[in-house]
């Protein structure tokens, strides 16, 4: 979808939500969805969403993919509606973060019939599959992307219709086990809930929000190009209206890097080209330098939401593996101990002034399905408001080149757009240039 640029990004954003809304209301299908690329305010059509159904008197059940997923929405909707009654469905052993408390008229308890019949009733799917009795008129399925099919076949019984909200462009659902016996069904458990719902219901309406409110002017063109080739979306910031600065003189490469990103938006921190274990120790050294370095520089970051210190909390540093995320949290030093470090995985729906990320190919040999992934690249460069520092070893293009995929082609398995090879061509070429 292209954007245009004759429309704000405010009223464009606005007219998708009231359409979204309308088909939800007054629509006959049974499920809308709505995908959304990175910082476009899934949460916040969420939170809206479920303000409007709960007003029309009817109950509403929210299905979210993991506690922290589920506490956020819980203190966006204490902020938005704090009269709302609230359900938080969770374990036995379940202690409520700060966030649940702050919520003024939330309950917590492990079951439906504790809850005391609220208008919004939210927990994880896996705690939903728990729920045997007892249907909604309505729920909303947030990050419905990241949902295995399988996970919504078992809590489909529990509602009538339905809001299906997420990200196509991020991680894929993942499994642990085996999975080629299913490759090919209609009903692929691997597949994400969207995707299976969609094969079976190619009539439902499908909206695509327009608008990144996080990724600047400088990283939504770049990110679109690379992880949403067909779809496409627009910053909801244009160029200088966010600024990122350092009062501090640089004094080495690092510091040239990190004015760079400040500049432009990203950086490339390009070391030596080498074969190395999946613990670099010279690469997980330079993103924990990185991120000490932007501290001790004493950087502003000024948008539309004001100005502010760069502190601790509003860096983060992502990597591909857990072992690379714990090497680099042992080099932080202390000052900057409160720094994020945390793989793609976790780093999803999470937002910062400036990341830092290893390359997932990075040093390797060979480029796998698992290194390869789109989505994987896709949430590591898609989580920071003001700039990205990315730190890779050279000769990852060259291996793309000699690594072409060999993944076998399967039958009746739909292609998966965009390609992680194209994808990381394109963000590479982007980081030569800048």
């Amino acid at each position: 979808m292209g954007s245009n640029t004759l429309v704000s990004p405010a009223e464009e954003a606005a007219t998708v939500i009231a359409a979204v809304l309308r088909d939800l209301t007054e629509g006959d299908h049974r499920g809308v969805v709505v995908d959304s690329p990175p910082g476009a305010g899934k949460s916040t059509l969420v939170v809206r969403a479920a303000g409007e159904l709960a007003a029309t008197g009817a109950p509403l059940m929210i299905v979210a993919q993991t506690n922290e997923q589920v506490d956020d929405l819980i203190e966006r909707l204490g902020v938005r509606s704090p009269e709302l009654r609230v359900g938080r469905l969770s374990a036995v052993d379940y202690e409520p973060t700060p966030r649940v408390r702050a919520h003024p008229a939330c309950r917590v308890a492990a079951k439906v019939t504790d809850l005391g019949s609220p208008p919004v009733t939210i927990g994880t799917a896996a705690k939903w599959a728990t729920v045997t009795e007892g249907t909604w008129p309505w729920a909303i399925v947030d990050e419905a992307y990241q949902m295995r099919s399988d996970a919504l076949l078992r809590v489909a019984p529990r509602f009538a219709r339905a809001l299906f909200v997420g990200d196509p462009g991020q991680l894929d659902p993942f499994s642990t086990v085996e999975v080629e016996r299913w490759i090919g069904l209609s009903w692929d458990p691997m597949q994400s809930a969207v995707a299976v719902l969609l094969r079976h219901n190619p009539d439902l309406p499908v909206h695509r929000l327009p608008v990144s409110w996080r990724l600047p002017a400088s990283a939504a063109p770049v990110v679109a190009q690379a992880f949403y080739p067909f779809t496409g979306f627009r910053s909801g910031t244009g160029p200088g209206d966010r600024t990122l600065a350092f009062e501090r003189p640089g004094r080495d490469a690092f510091d040239a890097v990190l004015d760079s990103a400040a500049a432009t938006g990203w950086g490339l921190h390009e070391l030596a080209e080498r074969f190395t274990v999946r613990t670099d120790a010279e690469a997980a050294a330079a993103c924990a330098t990185l991120a000490a370095r932007a501290l001790t520089r004493d950087g502003v970051a000024m948008s539309e939401s004001g100005t502010g210190r760069l502190t601790p909390d509003r860096i983060a540093v992502g990597a591909a593996h857990r072992d690379q995320v714990a090497v680099i949290r042992s080099l932080l030093p202390a000052e900057a101990a409160e720094v994020t470090v945390d793989t793609a995985n976790r780093l999803q729906g999470r937002e910062y002034d400036l990341t830092v990320i290893l390359h997932p190919l990075s040093g390797r040999r060979d480029a796998t399905a698992f290194h390869l992934e789109s989505g994987r690249l896709c949430v590591l460069t898609s989580r920071h408001r003001h700039a990205c520092v990315v730190v890779a070893r050279a000769g990852i293009a060259e291996l793309l080149d000699a690594h072409p995929s060999t993944e076998p082609v399967h039958l009746n398995v739909p292609v998966k757009f965009p390609d992680g090879w194209e994808a990381n061509q394109s963000m590479l070429a982007h980081l030569y240039r800048s």
